[in-house]
């Protein structure tokens, strides 16, 4: 079942952080997002990924193809034709089409592209949000419905401080609170291919027509996460993000 990973976006909220990679390339710890998300993914046996490439696509690009050289420890003979010893095994067992759609496509039409890649059920997820959904559990919802898509709905996590208030006396603070009564788009799609006659050309926004037709006629459903998601749009996301990694209960880990 192949995973699509809609990685070509500008990420221009990142500022600096995407003047010279790819939003999916920033790194949380030593890996970039994108390869957090694909190790999750591989962790419930998804393993065949098509990425949807775009802004600064040699860059990832350029990781995939020297990806045994960038995580192993390596010994070169000079001596004998470059010769090359890898000292670790590689653990991920990756198959990636890597797919350029366009710098200026939007989300729609760089899933369109990909039309020909897929002849049956997959996933589809955005490359710059990590989660600890269940993957089975979505799967497993997906199939009972019998609908073209699924959509993983989320909580959003309120950007600012929450005050709990008496007059002017503060009863309780929380300083990144969940928004509990609201539902948002989190990604993580399960899609069946007949949602692609949904998305018109290059200029469709996914989260647009196609979407909203889709809820039109009854063939969206929504499968409710209670638990982790977070989205790294802005630098504060990022170093959320980093901190979350290096804890003792990382929920993507």
């Amino acid at each position: 079942m192949k995973t699509i990973i809609l990685a070509g976006g500008l990420g221009t909220r990142l500022g600096e952080l995407t003047v010279s990679i790819p939003k999916p390339m920033v790194k949380i710890g030593d890996k970039p997002i994108l390869w957090h998300l694909m190790n999750y993914y591989s962790s419930y046996g998804h393993n065949d990924f098509c990425l949807a490439l775009g802004y600064k696509s040699n860059i990832i690009k350029n990781y995939f193809l020297n990806y045994k050289n960038e995580v192993s420890d390596l010994s070169i003979s000079l001596q004998e034709n470059s010769k090359i010893k890898y000292h670790e095994k590689i653990l991920q067992n990756w198959n990636i089409d890597l797919i350029n759609t366009g710098e200026q496509t939007m989300t729609g039409g760089r899933l369109k592209r990909l039309r020909s890649n897929i002849d049956s059920t997959f996933f589809l997820t955005y490359g710059d949000g990590l989660s600890n959904v269940d993957l089975n559990k979505l799967l497993d919802f997906h199939k009972s419905h019998k609908k073209l898509v699924t959509v993983t709905a989320v909580h959003p996590q309120a950007r600012f401080g929450e005050l709990n208030l008496d007059k002017t006396i503060v009863t309780s603070f929380d300083e990144k609170p969940n928004v509990s009564n609201g539902w948002i788009n989190g990604g993580f799609f399960v899609i069946e291919p007949e949602f692609f006659d949904y998305i018109e050309n290059d200029s469709t926004i996914l989260e647009k027509e196609p979407l909203e037709k889709a809820a039109k006629d009854g063939e969206l459903m929504a499968f409710k996460h209670e638990g982790f998601w977070h989205c790294m749009d802005t630098p504060r996301d990022l170093d959320s993000l980093n901190n979350i990694w290096i804890s003792d209960n990382c929920p993507w880990k």
